[in-house]
């Protein structure tokens, strides 16, 4: 770690549960974010400021003015840019030692198997139920932990699901495949700006925590929030001993 590293990381240094050890595991660490949008601003800039050695940016969209009002990763002069390569943009004028990959494409399976080997973690930012589901199954397969997150008008849920743990639920355990719910979309719905902050500020911790090794991670807990009455409430969760998904499903071993 270099002098400037030292100086740049020392709030984190100076935590004992991270210190000098926990902020070298975050630069040694890859991370793959999905959706560039609302959540992947806040989880994208606080990965990158926090020294995160490699992100990779996944989402197929440009920037519109209507994504001004919460996506804090873009601005006006990058209208019409792709998302990913915006906040490529906004993660190296805070913290351009970074690297960071951008794929303009939209996350499906065989992409997803491509990019999720040899990641420490994968990030759900995206805004459909179908993607959720493509990006847990992969985070099945390869055995890398997953925090997903999600906001819609004034609530919002977010949680960890790591396959090395025997005991951890996935997504699909929770929402299982094959009922979908109804398709709710901020363009229809609307959402409140800071909520998408509050849940990937939230994610971004998270992922923090289980690369840096801090603290207990979300695991096994779904948090939620009703914004309007600015309360939230956090549930236990488990496997689905039926999960089509999980379910006697060990995965492939990471070295």
């Amino acid at each position: 770690m270099t002098d400037d590293d030292l100086l740049r990381y020392s709030r984190h240094i100076l935590l004992e549960e991270i210190g000098v050890e926990g902020q070298e595991r975050l630069a040694r660490s890859k991370a793959l974010i999905i959706g560039a949008g609302g959540l992947g601003s806040p989880v994208a800039l606080y990965l990158g400021s926090a020294g995160l050695g490699e992100i990779t940016l996944v989402d197929a969209d440009t920037v519109d003015v209507t994504n001004l009002q919460r996506q804090i990763a873009h601005s006006m002069d990058r209208v019409g840019q792709p998302k990913v390569v915006s906040a490529r943009t906004a993660i190296h004028a805070i913290n351009p030692s970074v690297t960071v990959r951008t794929v303009a494409k939209r996350a499906d399976a065989a992409l997803l198997d491509e990019l999720v080997p040899g990641m420490d973690a994968v990030l759900d930012c995206c805004d459909n139920f179908a993607t959720r589901q493509a990006v847990n199954a992969a985070s099945v397969r390869h055995r890398v932990p997953l925090v997903s997150g999600s906001a819609i008008r004034f609530d919002g849920q977010v949680a960890v699901f790591d396959p090395r743990d025997p005991t951890s639920p996935c997504y699909a355990c929770l929402f299982p495949p094959d009922q979908p719910p109804e398709e709710t979309r901020c363009a229809t719905m609307g959402v409140l700006a800071p909520l998408v902050g509050i849940i990937g500020s939230i994610q971004a911790a998270e992922a923090i925590k289980l690369l840096s090794g801090a603290g207990r991670p979300l695991t096994g807990r779904l948090m939620m929030i009703g914004a309007l009455s600015m309360e939230w409430t956090t549930i236990g969760t488990r496997r689905a001993p039926r999960c089509p998904v999980c379910a006697n499903s060990a995965g492939p071993h990471r070295s």
